[in-house]
């Protein structure tokens, strides 16, 4: 019988993770096992955050079924994938369901999944910031939950989920899924134009990326936070690839502050490939996004983010990963450790071995099965 997998993408970044999980699939088809998956992203077809190129740098198709929702307020969205994720139930046969991630669409499309007796899976589950004033905690909160099985990254996230009563049966550490598509792509990486433009040399330049919008919002600690990245620099290049939105909020604080930041180069955003190959071959990174600060655990890379948390610590307690929060001088310290060759030693976390999508593969097909047999021996005794 047929194992029928729904996985569901809410953001370009659930791609990424997804991207391994398709590939583990489509090799256990060739070895001859009954098992087919179909790939739903909650947003538009035509979603502007999504490079043309993401998907073929993945090497993955586009998804089988857009919903199309596109609101901005998070209630109307929720409300909008329930709607359009429950008609695709209806009308698709589906043994199990994957989430990822903590997002409003993926909390929505786990509540559908339950209320519809449909097996549900979270990838990435356990991460917390342990702040219930951020709607993304709650999201996890409730998606952990309701989940029957729960794909950890690392021993912080099983603790996080066994602390608030998770049977041990459904916990599975499957590892970090970023490394999968890290091991998948490393050979295809790109060296982007970039080097040739500004004469860059492997580990002789630093990666600054920006996003949260704590950072962004608050423009007199990010000029004090931009001064000490250019002011420590040591000379060597930092390069932002940064979106419009936080590019012209840089560019405004420059101008209104006067100040010369000689050491920064903002350059558009870059393609999966590109920059992977970009952060891989750093100097080090100054970023805010926690899958960079994996990443660069994975690559062995010095990482400092600027976040008072991590959703996985192991990127600090084992990996190169240093958290400053928002502090402009502890970034300062930090900096001058990286650019003085004197950083931490850093280690590759438990089963962040680029093998986790064959792990959750595996267990799909065994909990499927065992599903299976339980239904047939229930009906065997109605009858």
């Amino acid at each position: 019988m047929t194992k029928n997998i729904c996985i569901v993408a809410g953001a370009r970044p659930n791609f990424i993770k997804v991207a391994p999980i398709l590939h583990a699939i489509n090799n256990a088809r060739k070895e001859g096992r009954d098992i087919c998956c179909n790939l739903v992203y909650t947003g538009r077809e035509d979603d502007p955050t999504i490079e043309p190129s993401l998907f073929e740098s993945l090497q993955m198709n586009r998804p089988d079924t857009y919903l199309g929702a596109n609101d901005e307020n998070l209630n109307e969205l929720t409300g909008h994938v329930m709607a359009a994720f429950s008609a695709y139930l209806s009308a698709h046969k589906t043994d199990a369901v994957i989430v990822v991630d903590d997002l409003a669409s993926t909390m929505a499309s786990a509540i559908v999944t339950k209320k519809q007796g449909i097996l549900l899976a979270h990838l990435v589950a356990g991460t917390r910031s342990f702040d219930i004033n951020m709607p993304k905690e709650i999201n996890r909160l409730v998606i952990d939950g309701l989940s029957d099985l729960l794909f950890t990254a690392g021993t912080g996230s099983n603790s996080a989920v066994t602390r608030e009563g998770a049977e041990q049966s459904k916990v599975y550490m499957v590892g970090n899924i970023l490394m999968d598509t890290l091991r998948l792509n490393h050979s295809r990486l790109r060296r982007p134009e970039v080097f040739d433009r500004l004469g860059l040399k492997a580990g002789e330049y630093i990666v600054f990326t920006l996003n949260r919008k704590v950072l962004i919002e608050n423009k007199a600690n990010l000029k004090d936070m931009l001064v000490a990245m250019n002011d420590n620099s040591a000379g060597h290049p930092i390069i932002a690839p940064l979106r419009p939105s936080a590019e012209n909020v840089v560019k405004a604080i420059e101008k209104e502050f006067g100040l010369n930041m000689s050491a920064l180069h903002i350059i558009n955003p870059m393609q999966y490939l590109e920059f992977g190959y970009l952060a891989a071959h750093a100097l080090g990174i100054v970023t805010d996004s926690g899958n960079v600060a994996e990443e660069a655990t994975f690559n062995s890379v010095p990482c400092i983010t600027l976040n008072s948390y991590t959703e996985h610590i192991e990127t600090v307690k084992q990996g190169t990963n240093v958290l400053v929060g928002e502090d402009a001088s502890r970034l300062s310290q930090q900096m001058q450790l990286m650019t003085a060759g004197r950083w931490k030693k850093g280690g590759i976390p438990d089963r962040w071995d680029g093998r986790s999508a064959e792990r959750i593969v595996c267990i799909l097909e065994e909990t499927i099965d065992r599903n299976i047999r339980q239904k047939q021996g229930k009906d065997k005794q109605t009858i």
